[in-house]
């Protein structure tokens, strides 16, 4: 099988005014830098240089989905659950999910987000997507980084993060070699 990088798109959930999504995703792209089996695009929902209202899709996006091989996506936890951006961005791009690998980068208060990745899990599965079981998630995490955007004790969540790319790279390719001998069928 090729050794080709996993095109892994990093999708920011959050649109929300000083949001701090944007922190944590920059921190888990510096996290892809050392690797030489992935290429990153950092897909930030917020980002819409027509000046649409963030409900509205940023142009482009479906081909920027349908590219990756494989999802990070980095969201909040908003009321025990993740964005209605995110959500909308799911719900408009299907197709662009089937059969490859999800991961999830969370943040919030006491559960660190995981009610939000714990919501996704069965939306992703409805698009036959696969989800990673591990995950980085920051509690607190608002006071887990420091002012220069990085983890104050970053040996546990830079070595979470290897363990998901690890996962989520064996995936990508475990389903890219099963499309390849055989389409799949949605």
């Amino acid at each position: 099988m090729s050794h080709t990088q996993v095109r892994l798109a990093v999708v920011i959930g959050s649109v929300r005014p000083e949001r701090f999504g944007p922190t944590v995703a920059d921190w888990f792209v510096e996290q892809t830098q050392h690797r030489d089996d992935v290429q990153v695009d950092l897909v930030d929902l917020a980002a819409d240089a027509t000046g649409s209202p963030p409900t509205e899709q940023p142009p482009g996006l479906a081909h920027r989905l349908a590219a990756a091989d494989a999802f990070v996506v980095v969201t909040p936890e908003y009321n025990h659950s993740y964005p209605a951006a995110l959500k909308n961005m799911i719900d408009s791009h299907g197709r662009e999910f089937h059969a490859k690998p999800v991961a999830f980068v969370s943040y919030g208060g006491l559960s660190g987000g995981l009610r939000a990745v714990e919501h996704l899990r069965p939306v992703f599965a409805e698009l036959h997507a696969v989800t990673t079981r591990d995950t980085v998630s920051f509690h607190g995490g608002w006071k887990q980084f420091d002012g220069a955007g990085q983890p104050k004790d970053p040996a546990a969540p830079a070595a979470a993060a290897g363990r998901l790319l690890d996962q989520l790279t064996w995936w990508a390719r475990a389903l890219q070699a099963a499309k390849a001998t055989s389409p799949y069928p949605a």
